[in-house]
């Protein structure tokens, strides 16, 4: 979805949560199980090698035509997950066509990207190499590339255990290393899990604000978010500042215009600015906008400011990386051409 469309609800279902949920008071904490979100699970790692390969990967700028932009370009692993950028910037400095959403628990998504085109992190992984306004290489440039430098190919060889290396070894690794990139740990973690002092009551009472609103019938399990794809504009119309057309752009059906993946609010308040089209420069901008697009509300602002503290509750533990040492270029190896056409 745009990625910070946040509340995106019908006005049915906003009626029927509204009526359905209520927090309660901080000493009567319902259990975990009853509400609409769940904590997340600490990353189970089954295959290190790989993980730590795509780690390497991730991190490559030699997987891009101008040798100088890799994954972490546009999911900066120490800003969120994101670049805090409205669209990011391509090869060449191309100006992105949408708002790159964070990557910070993506393996809970129902698809990838904004319009669920990639139906999991593999897929998505070698979209960006081959786009001409990303990464802007090919994936036969990007597998000859690696296969010049030899601690690569020994280490895909060693990961694998079959040659030659291809393009879904690649995109197998760089996905492996993304599944492991979750936040657990969350206040709000510690809340639904029985810390009755995790939140404050101003906190607490922005929850409630979330629920009673209807902002958890798109925004809810683990993720808060990222499971269903919803339209952006229910009540009014969004003037977008990108012309992004969503699902319909996959589907080719007209109902689907302007419906995008529901993001993970996990991490919301290091993911600026918000929306597909990075419109909204501050979680009160993003409350108010969906309150009003989406639910027909128009918050206060008390009320504005109670849900934006909620949000900021559910910023989790960041992934801690050792970072990777790069292996060196061998003399056949591409070397980078950052300022070509």
């Amino acid at each position: 979805m745009t990625r910070h469309a946040f509340f995106s609800v019908r006005p049915l279902a906003a009626a029927l949560i509204a009526a359905a949920c209520s927090l309660g008071t901080q000493a009567a904490q319902p259990p975990a199980s009853s509400e609409p979100i769940q904590p997340i699970a600490p990353a189970r790692i089954t295959h290190p090698a790989m993980v730590e390969l795509g780690k390497k990967l991730f991190f490559d700028p030699r997987l891009s035509r101008s040798g100088f932009i890799s994954c972490n370009s546009c999911h900066n692993l120490g800003m969120g997950g994101s670049d805090n950028l409205k669209t990011s910037i391509g090869h060449n400095w191309q100006k992105g066509p949408i708002n790159s959403p964070t990557v910070l628990n993506s393996s809970l998504n129902l698809a990838q990207f904004w319009d669920g085109r990639a139906k999991d992190l593999k897929e998505q992984a070698g979209g960006p190499i081959a786009n001409p306004g990303e990464m802007a290489f090919t994936h036969e440039l990007a597998v000859d590339m690696l296969a010049s430098i030899p601690a690569y190919r020994a280490e895909f060889r060693k990961v694998f255990s079959k040659e030659p290396l291809t393009i879904d070894q690649v995109t197998d690794a760089i996905a492996a290393f993304e599944e492991t990139l979750v936040t657990p740990n969350a206040r709000f973690d510690q809340w639904l899990k029985g810390n009755r002092k995790a939140l404050s009551r101003d906190e607490l009472a922005g929850y409630r604000l979330f629920k009673e609103s209807g902002c958890v019938a798109c925004h809810n399990g683990p993720a808060v978010g990222g499971n269903s794809f919803q339209k952006m504009g229910i009540v009014e119309p969004y003037k977008a500042s990108v012309d992004a057309q969503g699902r319909s752009a996959v589907t080719g059906n007209d109902t689907d215009r302007f419906s995008f993946k529901v993001p993970t609010l996990r991490n919301v308040e290091l993911t600026y600015p918000y929306f597909h089209d990075g419109a909204a420069d501050t979680l009160s901008q993003a409350v108010d906008v969906m309150g009003r697009l989406q639910l027909g509300r128009q918050f206060s602002e008390d009320e504005n400011a109670k849900i934006v503290a909620f949000l900021k509750t559910l910023t989790g533990d960041q992934p801690r990386l050792v970072m990777p040492i790069l292996p060196p270029s061998s003399d056949t190896t591409p070397r980078p051409k950052p300022f070509d056409n």
